[in-house]
Formats: structure tokens, C-alpha cells, sequence
């Protein structure tokens, strides 16, 4: 397993993780006995970076990898979030305020049943509350050894160095993939230099890369994605062009697009490091045999020249979400 540093925490990832967001409904049923044997599988191939959220299923994923966990705490980086909510009209927001912090980790910490969060991130930048104040808060938690690292997620460049002079950030998350590169390829700019790694999530552009959507019809009913412009109209036909052409490149080099597109990532840096979400084990099999794959510079070139930065048709998320991202 090719494992990489989490910034200058001490802490040692795998290069490809998992994200968990698929196991609490967000791309369809999922089914929790299923969910774990998929977890306990990656774990058995090698895979210990565990990517969670209190807003995943609303408390729901926190308390399946708490399950998960029983037996197997030491072979796991686990990876929280905070930061989302949600009223009782269902209505979104962030909340960033310091006692909120707190809050937020003792419920999580809860529902995981462990004793310390190994990577606890801020999920979205609260715009009302100073990053300062929000990190420093996120700090007091490291010091109460309820926390062992610090990461932001959707943090544009100058929130980052902001937040870094409070508390050293050990890593950043955001959505990087070939197929949406601008904002991931500054946030990576901004790591290597502060010596902070890039968590990227929706490596495989939410399914789209892995070239298993070529249509509406090819998204369950239900299923998140729909609402998403990228899935949409002439954006989604514009993004299928794409991947038919990094199809033709997985061909000749005898694996799969969604092998290419990781191994494409990964060669970025070693500041990088890949959370693919699944809830299926032979998509844990396939993603990890991405790390086999080798890439001349002449091929990330020509990966690169396919899906140039700004070439992913549509914005990253629906117009509300678009508001809390990259802030």
C-alpha cells in the first residue's frame, strides 16, 4: 500500500481511502450489514482512511462506522466532519461558532464510540464566524485529546492560511478530480507550500468519470446526482465526450477509466490522497488497482490536455451548495 502523510501530523494514510457518504442514502438505498462487510473488506486490502460526517445521513454514517469499528479502532484513520445543519423545517446551514464546535465533536465522538477523532474537519466555512475563531475552538479540542488533527473542507486559499497561523492544518478537502481541476489545483498550490495534504473527494467526478453514465437513465431514482448540473442536459453530454476519450487512453493502458483518472490524481503529488466513495467491495478492488497503474509525465500530460482546467461542463453543485463551497 503506497501511504502518504497527512500533512505534518504524524499521521500515515493510504493512498486511496474510502469516503462513506454512498452507505446513508445519498446515491440510493444502501443496506448497513452490506455497508460494513464493504468496510471491513477495504480494511482488510489495506485501505485505513475512513471518511465520514455528522451531515451524512444526519448522524447515520457516524453511527454505521462506529459499528464498523468494534474490534478493528487501531487499524483506522478516522476522518470526521462538521460544521453542516439542519433545522426543523429541514432547511441547511453552517455553524462554525466556537461553543457549536464543541458540540458538534461530543455528539460525534458519540455516535463513533471512540475516544478520539484522528482528522476532524470543519465541513463548510461559516461565513458569520471568523476561521479564527472556529479553529481555535477546533485547537482547545486537540489539547482536550478529543482530537489528534485538524483539516478544513470547501476552504479557499486565504481561509486556509488563515486558519494554518491558528493551529497547524494537517489537511484540506476538497472536490479535485480531471475532471474539475481549478479550485483543487490552487488548494494544492496553497498545501505544498504550508506543508498541509489534499484530501480530494469525488475523485471519479461522482461517478461520472468511471464512464458508467452516459444518460439520465443511468441514475437511480432518488439518487442525489439528478440535482446536480453536471448530470444534466447539455452539460452531461459534454461530459460524457470526455470520458469516451479517456476511455480510448484505460484501453491501451488495459485498465479502466476510473483506474486512470486515480492514478492520473495521485501522480499530482504526494500532498494528495483520494477518498473514492463506494458501497460496493469490487469497487474497492478496482479503485485500489489504480495504484498499479503507472503513468509516464508524457501520459499525465496527455490526460491533462483532454479535461484542461475548466473543462468540466457545469458547476460543481446546485446553485444553493454552490454558496458554501470554496469559501
Amino acid at each position: 500500500m503506497d501511504m502518504r502523510p497527512l500533512g505534518k501530523s504524524g499521521i500515515k494514510v493510504s493512498a486511496v481511502g474510502l469516503g462513506l457518504m454512498s452507505m446513508s442514502g445519498i446515491y440510493g438505498n444502501a443496506n448497513d450489514e452490506e455497508s460494513i462487510r464493504v468496510i471491513h473488506h477495504a480494511l482488510d486490502k489495506g485501505i485505513n482512511h475512513l471518511d465520514s460526517s455528522d451531515m451524512y445521513g444526519w448522524g447515520h454514517n457516524e453511527t454505521l462506522l462506529g459499528k464498523a469499528l468494534k474490534g478493528r479502532r487501531a487499524e483506522v484513520v478516522v476522518a470526521t466532519k462538521f460544521g453542516q445543519t439542519k433545522d426543523a423545517d429541514g432547511k441547511q446551514g453552517v455553524d462554525g461558532k466556537p461553543q457549536y464546535v464543541m458540540q458538534a465533536c461530543e455528539a460525534s465522538l458519540k455516535r463513533l464510540g471512540i475516544d478520539v477523532i484522528d482528522l476532524y474537519y470543519q465541513h463548510r466555512v461559516d461565513p458569520n464566524t471568523s476561521i479564527e475563531d472556529t479553529v481555535g475552538a477546533m485547537k482547545r479540542l486537540v489539547e482536550q485529546g478529543k482530537v489528534r488533527a485538524l483539516g478544513l473542507s470547501e476552504a479557499a486559499p486565504a481561509t486556509i492560511r488563515r486558519a494554518h497561523k491558528v493551529h497547524p492544518i494537517a489537511a484540506v478537502q476538497n472536490e479535485f478530480s480531471l475532471l474539475y481541476r481549478k479550485d483543487g489545483e490552487e488548494t494544492l498550490a496553497t498545501c505544498r507550500e504550508l506543508g498541509i495534504s489534499l484530501v480530494a473527494y469525488a475523485p471519479l467526478g461522482r461517478s461520472m468519470l468511471t464512464g458508467s453514465v452516459k444518460g439520465k437513465a443511468d441514475l437511480p431514482e432518488g439518487d442525489r446526482r439528478l440535482a446536480h448540473p453536471r448530470f444534466q442536459a447539455e452539460h452531461l453530454d459534454a461530459n460524457v465526450k470526455i470520458v469516451k476519450r479517456l476511455e480510448e487512453i484505460a484501453e491501451h493502458k488495459k485498465c479502466t477509466p476510473a483506474q486512470l483518472v486515480l492514478a492520473w490524481l495521485l501522480a499530482q503529488g504526494k500532498e494528495v490522497v483520494a477518498i473514492p466513495g463506494t458501497k460496493r467491495k469490487q469497487r474497492v478492488e478496482e479503485n485500489l488497482a489504480a495504484l498499479d497503474i503507472k503513468l509516464s509525465a508524457a501520459d499525465v500530460e496527455k490526460i491533462s490536455a483532454i479535461a484542461p482546467v475548466g473543462a468540466g461542463s457545469g458547476p460543481r453543485y446546485p446553485a444553493d451548495a454552490m454558496k458554501r463551497v470554496y469559501l
